[in-house]
């Protein structure tokens, strides 16, 4: 490599590949000056570095202060510049494609179905490959070597073999695009989708919502004569897709979303986001769905847990409920009097204990024995008509009628 020519080809990268000309120099003498430290013996502390004059193109190597000179230097060192010039090429070239492709993260492109590598499709996009996992592809669409095929940037991520392009087929936004690209309403920003939830190679149900009232959102994504999502569906390889109205009203909304059943009732728990909803008999299985398919996407869709009930199974459960509350009161009144009755029996074990002390002491807090025994007696004098002897015996007798129970129970 002539010396001129060297430099006309660092000028050409600045311009060609946008490297800064200051750094392919840098990078010359960086290689050179390792080359010729390897190839003369040199003290080990002794620095050893390589100059480009940038009027000539000619390189010097040194040693210290001392000029380097060799017979072979010329040789070594054209190598060397030649195999840095084509590093920085193909680097650049990655950085290229790197940074074409990062700002298509969120966008659709288009490209040839390459090869399959361990369930994994690559894809020939012309300045680079990238490849579709399984996880991201649709289980119910086959696609053969040189088919075209559309899809989903997700990520694009620096490599040693140059960028790795991620793409999706499955990932619901891969849907929104298609709609974006299709509907000019939404491109537009008149129409806008609110929320998607998608059974991948099955069925997508989307919520759009109009900002213009002259303007119906389910008929612009629709189409003429169902032009537009046709599109999509064909695209999708027949994946069914339920184009939903979008309501504010969270009763609409969910009405909407389990199209085509038809409701009867819905009741709202707000706090908790949740939703019963009761249809008649012959809607029940039309509003699961296949496989419980379609609930399942119309709670993804309105964010709310919904659980469905036809009348009969609605009617049942009330009566149930009605029974076990009925049943859970009468328990916690027998429980409630057991207590009470526990308690009286407690506190007129007690020897010296009327009833006018019994009723001072349940109002003062001590309505069991294992609270009077926890008590002091200066806490108990406080009660009117109770001295310092009767309330020591009464916390004697307390702590004898805990004893005796508890050797009951043991025994």
């Amino acid at each position: 490599m002539e010396s001129t020519e060297l430099l006309t080809i660092l000028e050409q990268l600045e311009r060609d590949k946008g490297i800064d000309k200051k750094i392919l120099i840098e990078a010359v003498e960086s290689a050179v000056a390792t080359a010729a430290k390897k190839l003369w013996t040199v003290d080990k502390n002794e620095e050893v570095r390589a100059v480009l004059d940038i009027k000539t193109g000619r390189i010097t190597a040194y040693a210290g202060t001392q000029e380097i000179r060799s017979s072979e230097f010329g040789r070594i060192a054209a190598q060397t510049a030649k195999q840095v010039v084509i590093q920085k090429i193909r680097e650049a070239e990655k950085d290229v494609v790197f940074n074409e492709y990062q700002i298509r993260i969120g966008e659709i492109i288009a490209g040839g179905v390459y090869r399959f590598e361990r369930g994994n499709i690559i894809v020939d996009l012309g300045k680079a490959e990238a490849y579709i996992p399984k996880k991201e592809q649709s289980p119910k669409e086959e696609f053969r070597q040189g088919d075209r095929i559309r899809a989903y940037v997700l990520d694009v991520k620096r490599d040693s073999k140059g960028p790795q392009i991620l793409l999706s087929r499955a990932n619901p936004n891969f849907v929104r695009k298609l709609f974006q690209l299709e509907v000019p309403e939404i491109y537009e920003g008149i129409v806008e989708i609110k929320a998607i939830a998608r059974d991948v190679g099955e069925r997508t149900k989307i919520a759009v919502y109009s900002k213009d009232e002259k303007v119906d959102c389910v008929g612009a994504c629709v189409g003429m004569r169902g032009s537009r999502v046709k599109n999509i569906v064909s695209e999708l390889q027949g994946e069914k897709i339920d184009i939903v109205r979008y309501s504010s009203d969270i009763k609409e909304y969910i009405q909407a979303a389990l199209s085509p059943a038809e409701i009867s009732q819905i009741q709202l728990n707000y706090d908790e986001k949740k939703a019963n909803i009761i249809v008649a008999d012959d809607q029940l299985s039309l509003a699961i769905g296949k496989h419980g398919q379609n609930v399942r996407l119309a709670s993804q869709l309105v964010s709310w847990e919904l659980d469905l009930f036809s009348f009969d199974q609605w009617k049942q459960l009330q009566e149930q409920a009605g029974v076990e509350e009925t049943a859970q009161a009468a328990e916690e009144e027998k429980k409630k009097t057991t207590e009470q009755q526990s308690s009286d029996r407690d506190l007129t074990a007690l020897t010296g204990v009327g009833e006018k002390i019994m009723v001072q002491l349940k109002a003062a807090g001590f309505d069991a024995l294992e609270k009077i025994v926890a008590a002091d007696v200066e806490t108990l004098t406080r009660i009117k008509g109770l001295g310092d002897v009767k309330a020591k015996k009464i916390i004697k007798d307390a702590k004898s009628l805990l004893n005796s129970s508890k050797k009951e129970e043991k025994e």
